[in-house]
């Protein structure tokens, strides 16, 4: 299984920026769909942002036009570019990986970090 590791949250002022960086070794040269999930404290996950690996991407409604997650295979890092941040963004983010297309479809995710802590204040 791929080891994902996830960094770079931290704290900002609405309207500010992060990058969140995950490092994901070994799946170039293959089928994959690597994404970024979010989730508060008794709530349920939800996805942000996925991209396969023919560079396709898709967005949650609520981030499009504000975030973007691109890929640099030659280093096996995922990023997530978080501009214009909002409030309603605080959450634990992840990084994750599944061995197949994305398909439209949140699930079907196999390997997971252990999140990192983006907190938007106003």
């Amino acid at each position: 299984q791929v080891q994902v590791v996830e960094s770079g949250g931290g704290s900002v002022q609405s309207g500010g920026s992060l990058r969140l960086s995950c490092a994901a070794a070994g799946y170039a040269f293959s089928s994959y769909c690597l994404g970024w999930f979010r989730q508060v404290p008794g709530k349920a996950r939800e996805g942000v942002a996925e991209i396969d690996s023919d560079g396709r991407t898709r967005y949650a409604d609520s981030v499009k036009g504000r975030f973007t997650i691109s890929q640099d295979d030659v280093k096996s890092m995922l990023y997530l570019q978080m501009n214009s941040l909002k409030p309603e963004d605080t959450a634990m983010y992840y990084c994750a990986r599944k061995y197949d297309y994305c398909s439209g479809s949140w699930d079907g995710y196999n390997d997971w970090g252990q999140g990192t802590q983006v907190t938007v204040s106003s």
